[in-house]
């Protein structure tokens, strides 16, 4: 009779580890994830990386773990996409403009659109993709995706103030940057951010067509005299954070909530960020003295460089977009109404630096 009771109370334990254990074991699993990212460690976009995959796993409470392989260590820049689409990594921070043709419809966001700044363009191109949900990114799940401020010119020995200027140069630009810096007369060259610095000290261009953030944030500055700010022909890169389809798939509907909702928050801490390194990087650049230089461009050469490099390129790629059976005059006249609203609601370059400065003080350096 003991043995049975016995027996009786053994099994109703083990039943109750069962339930206890058994049936939430798959909340309890740890989804074992990799994150490569074109961005060197030290810049605040990897920084905000880092700290997404932080906030996640805290969120998640352990059941997401995130190893981090900032500076294209784990998949190069130009990689990074197809390493997520192969599994490579699981999720992957690029852009678009390093692999020219094959996102017909987002490189639309490169062209120059009167970006104002980086926070501009970052909920411009969000709004533009949730608005359009191109299928070139069907085979990827897409989390977020941020852009730069407007781009300018920076050179290395030449000052670059008429469109004549930029004849018989060489500069580094990639996708659109690409095709703008055509027009404006100069052959483009094209490469990474991580290959410009060493580019520029070893004379093979003579510039890069960019934003403002690379003189410090990827240290480009050393190796600059002047900057040109032509804001009006200043063009953009979109930027995207993206997820393995197959591995999405495979996580729990709560774990893909935890991870939209925190890339949904992060949106908008990109685009300050973009902002603050645009004041930061013309800073950092005059810091260093030795009679650098900053150009602004008259009245009369806007409107040169304007109509050299502004409407013909868009009006190509209408063309050529429609050619495709893409709805490319709905993509512009979207694109441009998101750009007007948020040049209208985006914080001022003050606010964004002190959101920075509030909360990564730690990285600023």
């Amino acid at each position: 009779m003991k043995r049975r009771l016995l027996a009786a109370v053994l099994i109703l334990v083990l039943l109750g580890q069962f339930i206890l254990t058994g049936c939430n074991g798959s909340q309890e699993d740890v989804y074992e994830l990799s994150y490569s990212n074109f961005f060197p460690s030290t810049h605040l976009n990897s920084i905000l990386a880092e700290k997404w995959i932080e906030e996640i796993q805290d969120r998640s409470e352990g059941r997401i773990k995130i190893n981090y392989y900032p500076s294209g260590t784990l998949t190069a820049a130009a990689g990074v996409y197809d390493g997520v689409v192969q599994g490579i990594s699981d999720i992957g921070m690029s852009c678009f403009s390093y692999t020219p043709g094959r996102f017909p419809v987002s490189e639309l966001v490169d062209l120059p659109h009167g970006y104002v700044n980086g926070y501009v363009a970052t909920m411009a191109a969000n709004d533009y993709y949730n608005e359009f949900t191109p299928a070139e990114l069907d085979d990827v799940k897409p989390l977020y995706f941020h852009a730069h401020g407007p781009g300018v010119i920076i050179s290395k020995t030449k000052k670059i103030s008429v469109l004549d200027d930029l004849k018989g140069l060489i500069i580094r630009a990639t996708g659109i940057g690409a095709n703008v810096v055509k027009a404006l007369g100069a052959e483009g060259y094209g490469a990474s951010q991580g290959e410009t610095y060493e580019l520029m000290a070893r004379g093979i261009v003579d510039g890069s067509y960019t934003p403002r953030e690379v003189l410090k944030g990827w240290n480009q500055a050393e190796v600059a005299k002047y900057v040109t700010n032509c804001y009006e022909v200043g063009n953009t890169t979109m930027m995207f954070v993206v997820f393995n389809q197959t591995k999405w798939n495979s996580l729990p509907g709560d774990l893909q909530d935890i991870i939209s909702q925190v890339s949904e928050e992060w949106i908008e801490k990109h685009g300050m960020v973009w902002d603050y390194y645009d004041k930061a990087g013309i800073d950092y650049f005059l810091s260093l003295g030795g009679n650098r230089e900053v150009i602004e461009l008259t009245d009369e050469q806007v409107e040169i460089w304007r109509a050299a490099a502004v409407e013909p390129l868009i009006d190509k790629y209408i063309t050529d977009k429609n050619a495709l059976g893409l709805e490319a005059e709905d993509y512009e006249e979207y694109l441009l109404q998101r750009v007007s609203y948020w040049a209208d609601n985006s914080p001022s370059l003050d606010e964004s630096v002190a959101w920075v400065e509030d909360n990564l003080a730690e990285y600023l350096g």
